[in-house]
């Protein structure tokens, strides 16, 4: 299959015009008599320059700002309305609101260096209701839109660029199942990536998936060099469909079998993230199934802290026993790594976002 060719500047364009009242390219252009290099120089504005709004390009005649405000023209889909910062100062958590009413979280991690990590959502809640993770045990609102998605990363490049910064990384790790939204977050995609906007090279990219293996496949062929990474948490059936209700449907063997597919199309690394559990995925014998699972292919595990949550009755792994389990993989050669919590104190770390307005956000507490 030929890869697929996403236009960034009229995903975008499409996307703020609608949000107008306009319903495409041309009525709008017509309406304020645009030329396509004034089309250009409001996505650059946005997504290049980051400029605040219309008004603060100034590029544009003056009149012509004011009329595209007067009509409602903007350049966020997402508005922030709350914003929290860990008490080392690396962690920041975005509350945005949507159009609608909805809300999701969003999260800028400020590694020691000069890498900078935006964790986006791609729902407003999740549908898969993994046992462990605060997001599905709130529930589903709905998908968002690309520039939904895009504006979250958008929100914090802006922040960091007041103190000389940029992003260097983005994961779509946040709420929801991104490739649940696909068609949204390859859009999504398409906008970070873009030479002529945002700019952010492919391979600074992550998309997680809790396993969808037909997505899985069609990602195989978008031709894009962003990062996969599979949310695998468990290393056989029985114990992955009592954590993650989606291997009902895609059982463990169908998964591998997705990922080998993968990496024989693409040549590129898989990563596999493995939420520690107390007394749950963290026996000597879970890390030689795993290790199983990973022998001989082009894989990398990564061992995560469990981060507590409202409803999930489990504990966490102590570190001790992280390593330990670590050592085992370690010595079966599969390529590991134990990630570095942040956020925990605001609730930001993984597995932890949930916005308030989430159908059981209320009632569970």
């Amino acid at each position: 299959m030929r890869a697929v060719t996403r236009d960034a500047r009229a995903i975008w364009l499409t996307d703020k015009i609608s949000r107008a009242g306009f319903s495409d390219i041309d009525s709008f252009s017509q309406r304020f008599e645009l030329k396509p290099f004034r089309l250009t120089q409001l996505y650059r504005a946005a997504t290049k320059e980051l400029a605040a709004s219309v008004d603060a390009v100034t590029t544009l005649p003056k009149e012509l700002r004011a009329s595209l405000a007067e009509a409602g023209f903007g350049f966020d889909a997402v508005e922030p309305v709350a914003v929290q910062h860990s008490n080392d100062r690396q962690t920041t958590k975005g509350l945005f609101r949507l159009r609608d009413g909805s809300e999701v979280e969003a999260v800028l991690m400020e590694h020691h260096g000069d890498r900078t990590t935006v964790c986006i959502s791609s729902q407003a809640g999740c549908a898969f209701a993994c046992a462990f993770c605060s997001t599905g045990q709130a529930g589903y609102t709905r998908n968002l839109t690309a520039t939904e998605i895009f504006d979250q990363a958008r929100y914090f490049a802006r922040d960091v660029a007041v103190r000389g910064k940029r992003i260097t990384n983005i994961v779509f790790m946040g709420m929801g199942e991104p490739f649940h939204n696909y068609d949204a977050v390859m859009d999504a995609v398409a906008l970070l990536n873009d030479g002529q906007g945002f700019g952010l090279g492919s391979r600074h990219i992550t998309i997680s998936t809790v396993g969808l293996v037909d997505k899985i496949d069609r990602f195989a062929d978008e031709g894009v060099q962003v990062n996969l990474a599979i949310s695998l948490h468990a290393p056989n059936d029985t114990l992955r469909s009592q954590i993650m209700p989606v291997n009902r449907k895609f059982p463990v063997s169908e998964l591998m079998a997705a990922c080998a597919r993968y990496v024989a199309k693409t040549n590129r690394k898989v990563f596999f993230e493995y939420v520690m559990l107390r007394d749950v995925n963290d026996s000597d014998t879970c890390a030689h199934e795993l290790a199983r699972l990973m022998a001989g292919h082009l894989y990398h595990v990564n061992l995560i802290p469990y981060n507590s949550t409202p409803d999930a009755p489990f504990a966490g792994t102590p570190d001790p026993r992280i390593w330990e389990f670590a050592a085992i993989l370690d010595k079966a050669g599969v390529p590991t790594t134990v990630r570095q919590n942040m956020g925990r104190d605001i609730a930001a770390a993984c597995g932890q976002l949930r916005a308030e307005t989430q159908p059981k956000a209320h009632a569970s507490r």
